[in-house]
Formats: C-alpha cells, structure tokens, sequence
C-alpha cells in the first residue's frame, strides 16, 4: 500500500472576499504524478504553495508525513546571483565525483546541452547574476533534480525550455521514484508525465485520473451527466406542472442513459479544421502571393542565421516553425514583417522578399504591447473595431469576442493595469484577431495562457480562413493549429519535416551523437573525406525540387483526409470501403515514396 506523503484537510484561502479554495480536501501519496489545471487567477499556483509549506491556510490544515524530503520549483527562483553555476548546481561535488555519476551527467546534458554548457560563457564557471529569466531556470531546475527527494513540486517547469528540453524533463519525470505535483499549461507534458489531475475550479478541486487527455474525456462525461441530470430535473418539473393543472399523474417511462467510453463523446464531432474549405476562403482573401523568398539572407547583427532560403508561404498555409534556441525563427518573422511594413522596400541582407499585395498582416511578438492603464479591456478592443469577421460566416461584436477570451461582463470594464500579465497576453490576442488580418504570425502565444484560454484560441484558429505560422514550445498547440512543420536546425538552412515534431527531435538527436562522436574522435584524413559539396546551381535545383514534392505531399495529404471522410460515409457499404480502402493505400504509398525523395534530398542540401 502506498505510503500518504501529504494530506489537505477541509483547506479554505481566502484573498478580499473571494475564496480561492473553500473546503477543499486532497492527498498525495507515494508514486503520484498529478498535474493541476484551473483557470489563471483559480488557486492553482496558491495551492501548491500551501502544499509546499510556502503559505498558510486561512482555514483547514495540511499534514505532512515524518521526515518528508520536500523540493519546489517556483515561478521566482532564490538563485544567489553572486554565486556561479557550478556553485548552485554542483555545490561542493568534485569534479572527479560528478562526472563519474551518470544521473548527473543526464541532467546537465539534458537541461544545458552539454557538459561543458555550451551558449554559457565560462561555462560552469558562469556567474548567475547577468543570465536571462529562462537560463536561471533551468539552473533552478537542474539544482532541484539533483537532489532526491520524496516529493517534487513544480510551478511551470516548462517555461523558457524548448521542445527538446521538455522532451528531456518529460522523460527524466517518467523515471523518478519521487511523487511529483506540477502546475503547467503544456497539455503534452501533462499526458506524458501525469497519471492523475486536480482541476481547480471556482473554490474546489476535482479529480481526476490519468493524463490531460483522460481528464478532457472525463471532464466532457461529467459536464454531459450534469446537463442531462438538469434537464431531467427540468422534464420533471413540468411534469408535476401539468400533472397539477390535469388533476391526474401522467405516466411515464424511466428515462435511459447511454453512458459509453470516451469515444462516444467524440463520435460525431467532425475534423478541426475543413483544410479544403479554408484554402478556398483562403485564396479568396489573399490571391496566388502571399510571402514570397528567393536566395534570402537573415542576420542578427553580425550572425549568420539563415543563408540562401528559397522558401514560400502560400494562401491557407498553417506552418510550425521549430529550431533551437539563436536559430533565427524570431529574425525570420521580423525579416518577413519589415519588409510587409515597408511594402518591400525594405530587404534581408541578401535576396529578395516579395509581398502579395492583398497581405494584412498581424504579427504577435513576444513582448506585450503596453497600453494606457486606465483603459477598459473592451475600450482597448474597440478601438481597434467593434465588430469581427472570422470567416466562415462567424461574425462577432468586440464584447462577445472578449467573453470567449475569459474576459466577462463585469471583466470587461477593468482597467488594463489591473490586468495579469497572462491576461494583458490574451487582451493582446484579441486586439489582433479583431483587426481581421488575413496572415498570422505568433511568436510564442502560449506564454502565460492557461488550458481554456488556448482551448479558446485554438477554435478560434480552427476556422480562421487566411495563412499562418507560429513558433511555439507548446507541442500540443503547434500539432494542434498546424499542418505542416519546418525546422531550423542551426545549420543556417530550413527544412520541411514531414513526420513534424517527432522527426525534428530525431533529427537534434541524430545531429548531437554525430557531434558527440566527432569531438572524440581523431580528425579523418583527407582521402577518405566525403563527396564534394554541391554547386550553388545543384543547391538550388534540389531546394526547387524538394518545394514541388512538398506541394505534391500536401495534395495527398488532402486527398488522404476525403478518403478517410468517404470511408466514414459509406461504413456500411462494404463494396464500397473495399474499394476506397485500396484507393486509401495507393495514397499512402505514393506519398511515402515522394517523402522518401524529400528526404534523400533535404539530406544533400
């Protein structure tokens, strides 16, 4: 049986004269993995912090087993900023000791990129002090894996990681005795690490097991019993009504509850997004041009980020860009809007960027925009319109829109200084999407938004009619809202991946053991050096090749959804899915073999 390590009793917290948590009852025990969901401003952060011992209760009490081994990671890390990293994260270890450690070893390479922390200066030998938000916290991170203890709390451990690295931590998790507690929007995370769910909602907290996928399912059966429980109080109620007025009872069958699997409940929903309906919508809005690159340069200052880029974004593309950290994903997007801001007058430092006429660009950087702090949330979306088309035929007002985004009535009318700055992040959102661009560019808008507000921007992008790429660590979101998914892996180039994030981290993997083996090894004589590198001409000829094939992959990726719909159609008929099943493999296979050219191709350039 499994040790209770912690046990909230009848806990209330209380802030003005609102209850964060009113009566609310837990426990954790040995081997847990529990992700915590709510909306932001609910008590998630509060409740871990009770647990954690950083706050009281104002009401309740929380228990702790004897001698409990307790770690927490905080959204404000208490790193001495004198101090170096070595001496945070290895403390008095000598060198000899640590490096001899492979659990150690793991988590430098996994959270630094190497034992000798490239990107850091002096290294380990870094002092703390000058270093960004996000490279404090991932020495916060790595000082706290390091130690063993009974119980991991964690307050967004994924913020400022990139994918690989919440790939790493997601996987170093799984591995842990520790029982663990974690706060985070990361939805893959979630179903990857977690095994139960604390739902933190309006003073209480349900629970829930499994991952963040399991709980979506339970959640949606538990809201559909809760509607069908009201409407059978409301069927009741007229009944007794109309049983009074008629002077006599009706009688009346026992209703009957289909409660199936979490299938059934997404049985008949369709597909997020009609691709073919949207590229029309798209083409309509935006013409044959959107962003056109030919032999394009990008640099930081003096760095070299990308070189020679013959690259095009067309009507109706989705795109998740992918690349670590300096790869140039954000100078990509500047480089894109400098030359929209100054219909094309402006240029990279090489090549050309050519514009479609009818582009309306927004663009969502990652610094949110200040706006007068005794504007009203509603006054600072109306002043850019009152009103929003979001294609397809959905029209809504500023106020209906700002209601989807969590901002209610009452919410509304208050001043954007008040504001979180997750909620300045959503105010920042709805000013663009009410300005109707026809072309998205986000840069991170997962920061600082919880699950239902990404839930709310995701549909809200599902019927969005126009073109659209977005950087983001957030796998989910960016598997989510995209259709296809290009890297920069820190080679100065761009490469379409067609089997999206999983290949992209193949790829990083593949790259950091040939560089692991490389650096050990002795330098190869010349004779046995490689083929010749490929003319300027032949590059280019390849990169022409491989946008044909990857124009040839989307079509089939169309073609292969209507013959998924078509199968669904005529389930009964089995003559029919018979023969739609072979159209469906001869897709398949073909485009298997043009993924294959791409590849053979990508490879060469």
């Amino acid at each position: 049986m499994a040790v209770n390590l912690a046990t909230i009793e009848s806990v209330t917290k209380v802030y003005g004269t609102r209850a964060l948590l009113d009566g609310v009852s837990l426990g954790v025990s040995e081997g847990d993995r529990i992700g915590v969901v709510g909306r932001n401003g609910d008590g998630k952060t509060t409740l871990i912090r009770m647990l954690a011992k950083l706050e009281e209760p104002d009401g309740g009490r929380i228990t702790w087993s004897g001698g409990l081994q307790l770690s927490v990671l905080t959204q404000h890390d208490s790193l001495d900023p004198k101090a170096t990293i070595r001496h945070e994260v290895i403390a008095d270890r000598a060198d000899h000791e640590w490096l001899g450690d492979a659990r150690i070893r793991d988590i430098i390479e996994g959270l630094f990129g190497g034992l000798d922390l490239p990107g850091f200066a002096d290294g380990l030998d870094t002092v703390i002090g000058p270093l960004s938000g996000g490279e404090r916290r991932r020495i916060a991170l790595a000082k706290l894996l390091l130690d063993s203890p009974d119980l991991i709390v964690l307050d967004e451990p994924t913020n400022h990681l990139d994918v690989e690295g919440i790939a790493w931590l997601a996987k170093h998790l799984q591995g842990r005795r520790s029982a663990l507690v974690c706060v985070t929007h990361d939805r893959w995370f979630l179903d990857q690490v977690c095994t139960r769910m604390w739902d933190v909602q309006h003073g209480s907290v349900h629970e829930y097991e499994g991952g963040y996928s399991d709980y979506v399912f339970a959640r949606a059966e538990r809201s559909r019993i809760e509607a069908v429980e009201e409407q059978k109080r409301q069927n009741l109620a007229r009944k007794e009504l109309a049983w009074l007025r008629r002077g006599a009872p009706a009688r009346t069958s026992k209703p009957r509850y289909r409660i199936e699997a979490a299938n059934a409940l997404i049985a008949d929903v369709p597909e997020p997004r009609d691709k073919s309906e949207l590229m029309k919508f798209a083409n309509a809005r935006l013409g044959r041009t959107v962003f056109d690159l030919e032999n394009v340069t990008v640099k930081a200052g003096p760095k070299l980020l990308l070189e020679d880029l013959t690259w095009q974004l067309g009507p109706g593309d989705r795109i998740g860009l992918l690349g670590v950290n300096g790869a140039g994903k954000t100078s990509l997007l500047r480089a894109l809007r400098d030359a929209y801001a100054s219909e094309g007058d402006v240029q990279p430092a090489s090549g050309v960027i050519k514009v479609g006429k009818t582009v309306r660009l927004a663009y969502l950087s990652q610094e949110v925009a200040e706006l007068e702090p005794t504007t009203r949330v509603l006054q600072a979306v109306e002043q850019v319109r009152s009103r929003v088309d979001l294609g397809k035929g959905r029209e809504m007002s500023a106020g209906q829109l700002c209601e989807q985004f969590g901002f209610g009535k009452d919410k509304q009318w208050t001043p954007v200084g008040d504001l979180s700055g997750g909620e300045r992040r959503r105010l920042q959102l709805l000013r663009l999407l009410m300005d109707e661009p026809n072309v998205l560019f986000l840069d991170e808008p997962t920061n600082d938004l919880d699950i239902e507000t990404l839930n709310q921007l995701e549909d809200l992008l599902d019927g969005w009619p126009g073109s659209m790429i977005v950087i983001s660590h957030d796998r989910f979101f960016v598997e989510r809202t995209t259709d296809v998914v290009h890297a920069l892996l820190g080679d100065k180039r761009m490469r379409m991946l067609p089997n999206g994030i999983d290949e992209y981290l193949e790829r990083r993997a593949r790259m950091a053991a040939t560089a692991a083996a490389a650096a050990s090894a002795a330098p190869a004589p010349a004779a046995e050096a490689g083929s010749p590198a490929l003319s300027a001409g032949d590059v280019r000829a390849a990169k022409k090749e491989m946008q044909k094939l990857e124009r040839q992959i989307a079509k089939l990726d169309e073609k292969e959804s209507k013959l998924h719909a078509q199968l669904a159609e005529h389930a009964a008929d089995f003559s029919k899915v018979a023969e739609l099943d072979a159209q469906l493999r001869a897709v398949r296979g073909e485009k298997e073999e043009l993924e294959m050219g791409w590849l053979e191709l990508a490879e060469q350039v």
